[in-house]
């Protein structure tokens, strides 16, 4: 839980990488609803980011499946240490509940199996599908027998009929609660902004719509009073908190002012010290803010690898903007080892990853 900044040496911990599994994609291409999704997938973001984003991914392949060159972009990035999880695309939230099952498994196998070819420097997040709040638990209970360090969610996913399952919905109350139990942490990483069409040129589904699905996602997470529910809750959350950490105040101000924003105890900006964020911010302004809302035990690297939309760079970018070397120190590893995001066989303190030239 948070704690005092020490200035003691971890390895570097990058908490937001990803991986592509073929074996989902082979679990879904012929499933009736995939091509529903699908095109749900090009309407949000429209045919021109949809086209983009099929050749970057296509340049991307190897670095999404291949471990071994994971570890040499890793190296070079002066990265010790990767906490990986599934590419947001697989989540595949439209799948019934026996489907839904059989994908989290396939997943939290996948990504076990992906790590453990290099268990020094690898290690992961499963999945829990929020649509069946039932097999999301279980799926939870999986991925922690199978050695991951908790799972990956998306900020909502589809209800029937026609509605939403939110983050604040109770019958996520026994996930929560289980999570909390096993000390397994929940990477909140949005994926399909409920915007849809608005969004759709520019690649604005990806800038401003991950961001918002943040920013809605926390705000039912601390209205909603969860964290007071669970407070045992090790929440990250990838994007930096997309644009809430930015809107403290006015959250504050409502919650202060009308009695049906008064869900939870404490005022609404407290709570971003309850949960950690990665680094993924781009500018050192906006790591500065960050840092300022959420504490500098909350903040851990991200790099959001290997997509478009990540940096190359994440140990240099927060190098370069926080001055405090304690602090910076912190970001690079120890707060990520405060929560356990670290492999049993992690390099030792002040010594080179296997890999390392």
């Amino acid at each position: 839980m948070p704690g005092e900044v020490s200035s003691s040496v971890f390895p570097t911990v990058d908490v937001h990488a990803h991986a592509w599994l073929p074996e989902v994609e082979a679990l879904v291409r012929n499933r009736p609803g995939y091509a529903a999704y699908a095109g749900l997938e090009e309407l949000r973001a429209g045919r021109e980011s949809s086209a983009v984003s099929k050749r970057r991914f296509a340049e991307r392949r190897e670095r999404l499946i291949d471990p071994r060159t994971r570890i040499e972009v890793m190296t070079e990035a002066q990265v010790e240490v990767q906490v990986v999880s599934v590419s947001p695309t697989q989540y595949h939230s439209w799948a019934d509940s026996a489907l839904a099952w059989e994908l989290a498994q396939a997943t939290n196998e996948g990504i076990r199996t992906h790590c453990a070819v290099y268990p020094d420097r690898l290690c992961g997040l499963g999945v829990a599908p929020l649509r069946h709040p039932g097999v999301a638990v279980a799926a939870l209970e999986h991925a922690v027998r199978s050695g991951l360090r908790g799972v990956e969610i998306s900020s909502h996913a589809p209800d029937q009929p026609g509605g939403t399952v939110e983050l604040s919905d109770p019958r996520l109350d026994p996930l929560w609660k289980r999570a909390g139990e096993l000390e397994a942490v929940v990477f909140i990483h949005p994926w399909g902004c409920t915007l849809a069409a608005r969004l759709d040129r520019w690649y604005l589904s990806n800038s401003v719509g991950q961001l918002v699905e943040h920013a809605v996602a926390l705000s039912h997470l601390i209205f909603g009073g969860v964290l007071d529910r669970f407070p045992r809750l090790r929440l990250l959350i990838a994007h930096g908190g997309g644009y809430l950490p930015a809107c403290l105040g006015r959250n504050d101000h409502a919650w202060l002012n009308r009695p049906e924003a008064s869900g939870c105890r404490e005022l609404p900006s407290t709570y971003l010290r309850r949960m950690w964020f990665d680094s993924l911010v781009y500018t050192p302004e906006s790591l500065h803010a960050l840092i300022r809302a959420a504490g500098p035990t909350q903040l851990v690297l991200g790099s959001d690898y290997p997509f478009d939309m990540g940096v190359d760079d994440p140990v240099q970018q927060v190098n370069e903007a926080v001055s405090d070397p304690v602090v910076a120190a912190a970001i690079r590893g120890r707060n990520a080892a405060n929560l356990n995001l670290l492999p049993r066989s992690a390099p030792s303190p002040g010594n080179p990853a296997p890999g390392h030239r």
